[in-house]
């Protein structure tokens, strides 16, 4: 590990001593890209610590922050882990009581919330009277206290402040706790995961020397920063100096891109689903020789293997599909991106081969908020990447696969513990101190890390044959029809599925097969579009075993996202949830 940086705020210094740019940390607002420069970061975050010290926040105290990705988040990070104040960073798509929960929970003495409909959310959350949580903001809201405050605060600070400031920073040590990471909670309440400075520090070196990012690069940041993922990102970005953008938000992100052009970006696979679905509907638009030679391309694209493995021919025609086709998807792109960090739940193998056949190298990778998060990742070089796979070990980790299958992590990157809970703390570690990931998988070529799924999402039918569920989603997530779909069927005979379609598919039904309806709930009971559907998954069962196919399917009138609750923050499926709320579709599936 670097010896100069060996707690989140030594990147301040590394930036003083090698970074001096102006566009450090870039946002935009009202319209327009505003820059931070390296000497504005470092000024915002000393004073911001300056302004916390005088306001009497000490060593272990913890401030909430709920707030869309942007330069202040960073300068409040820095600024609190000077002084040892632990950072709680959460979710901006929760509600009122899962706040009020995680502000109880952590005890936390300050929340900072980013905007006036936040505040409003959070708002009656904080209208207890035994909670005294004092509320900042990033922007301006009437009857709010501006985070600016802080900051003046800070820079009339006396000298006396900067001294003790000083000795607490020296005080620090990377083992001490940092931040506290609620999980994005599938099922029941959220985890706090108490992380360490060494835990991310060594975690977003080890991350930097793969991605390879230079100074003179553009990284566009879209994750959300209180993921620990997106965190693990916007570190080993500051690291390697490359200037950081942040994504306005998910629907903005194909104009962020052409604006700023970056050489790369994170995502997780939903993400990279909706930008493929996006190509794949404007190739679908196109007439005669050109649809003919887009598809053609495509279907190229998902037969990839890297570094010539397919031989020469298929690398000539390779080169021509480039010229013709994935050049423009690069231009789409911005035309510079070369690389994009990829985790946080399961990606299809095929979107991961025809991005890497389109020269946008896709790293995906293997780990959990409790692994800060990297436990296996693919690299870009000869040997060291197996598409499909999740990759090799980081450096420094360790990770061996029980006699159950379940994949277990040992490393400098496995956190302190769950917060005021040491008996869940205990269950997670076996008797040799490895981390139990609650993931099953199996490793490759003695190296490279395969993930089967989540071991409690595993079910078994009646007969006895056990079911992965994320297996058959994703084959039939390939599907265009299908934007999502949960595999259901404990204890049944047979599996079976919910299924939310992609409507946007069907919008051009009313012209070209002049199909009428006017809501998603008429959609999905239209006799066409139940047979389409029905083939489809004949189609796509062809591809699976005998238990694990489709035997029955009731398409739902909702999309599911984390707003509606049937998606997790992280975009996971939240089967409890979903199975809760359509259980009388559920009952009907199997005619209880």
């Amino acid at each position: 590990m670097d010896q100069n940086v060996s707690r989140t705020f030594d990147l301040l210094d590394r930036y003083r001593s090698h970074f001096d740019k102006d566009d450090a940390l870039c946002f935009k607002q009202n319209g327009t890209w505003i820059k931070y420069s390296t000497a504005g970061y470092i000024d915002k975050s000393y004073s911001f610590c300056y302004g916390l010290y005088e306001a009497g926040f000490r060593r272990g105290d913890k401030i909430i922050t709920v707030s869309a990705n942007r330069p202040e988040w960073n300068f409040a990070d820095m600024g609190m882990s000077m002084i040892g104040v632990v950072h709680v960073p959460v979710f901006t798509s929760l509600s009122a009581t899962e706040y009020e929960y995680i502000i109880r929970n952590s005890g936390a003495k300050m929340i900072i919330v980013s905007d006036r409909k936040l505040y409003r959310t959070i708002q009656p959350a904080l209208a207890h009277s035994d909670l005294s949580c004092r509320v900042f903001s990033f922007d301006e809201i009437d009857g709010v206290a501006h985070w600016l405050e802080i900051v003046e605060t800070g820079r009339n600070c006396s000298a006396g402040t900067k001294q003790a400031v000083e000795a607490l920073k020296k005080e620090i040590a990377p083992d001490d706790f940092a931040t506290l990471i609620y999980t994005s909670g599938t099922t029941g309440k959220p985890k706090g995961v108490m992380l360490s400075h060494r835990n991310m520090v060594s975690n977003f070196i080890s991350a930097a020397s793969v991605f390879n990012l230079k100074p003179t690069d553009k990284y566009l940041s879209i994750l959300p920063l209180c993921h620990v993922g997106g965190r693990m990102g916007n570190y080993q970005t500051q690291y390697s100096g490359a200037s950081i953008y942040y994504a306005e938000n998910m629907g903005t992100i194909a104009i962020n891109m052409k604006e700023i052009k970056p050489d790369g970006f994170d995502a997780v696979p939903r993400v990279l689903e909706k930008f493929y679905d996006v190509i794949i509907s404007k190739g679908k638009n196109l007439t005669g020789l050109k649809k003919s030679i887009f598809f053609r391309a495509v279907n190229l694209g998902l037969k990839y293997q890297p570094f010539g493995e397919n031989g020469w021919f298929y690398e000539r025609r390779l080169r021509l599909a480039d010229k013709l086709i994935f050049s423009k998807w690069r231009e789409a792109l911005g035309g510079n991106v070369r690389i994009v960090g990829c985790g946080g739940a399961s990606l299809q193998p095929r979107l991961e081969r025809v991005f890497w056949a389109a020269g946008i190298k896709i790293i995906n990778m293997y780990g959990l908020t409790e692994t800060s998060p990297i436990i296996t990742i693919n690299r870009t070089e000869k040997g060291m990447v197996k598409l499909g796979s999740v990759g090799m070990t980081i450096e420094g980790v360790e990770v061996k696969i029980s006699e159950d299958g379940e994949i277990l992590c040992k490393g400098p990157n496995v956190m302190l513990g769950y917060y005021n809970d040491p008996e869940l703390t205990a269950s997670v570690f076996d008797e040799e101190g490895w981390f139990r990931t609650g993931d099953l998988g199996h490793i490759e070529e003695g190296r490279f890390q395969m993930v089967t799924d989540r071991k409690k999402e595993i079910f078994k039918l009646s007969n006895g044959k056990f079911i992965a569920p994320q297996i058959v989603e994703n084959v039939f997530k390939e599907s265009p029809i299908i934007d999502q779909i949960m595999v259901i069927g404990e204890h049944e005979k047979f599996a079976s599925a919910l299924i939310s379609p992609n409507f946007r598919y069907f919008e051009d039904w009313k012209a070209t097969r002049k199909v009428n309806y006017s809501n998603n709930e008429e959609l999905i009971t239209l006799p066409e579009v139940l047979a389409f559907f029905s083939s489809e998954v004949s189609k796509m069962n062809r591809r699976l075993s005998p238990p694990e196919r489709i035997n029955r399917f009731r398409l739902v009138k909702d999309e599911w996202s984390p707003v509606t609750g049937e998606l997790s923050p992280t975009l996971k499926l939240r089967r409890k949830f979903i199975q809760e709320k359509y259980s009388t579709v559920v009952e009907q599936v199997y005619n209880k």
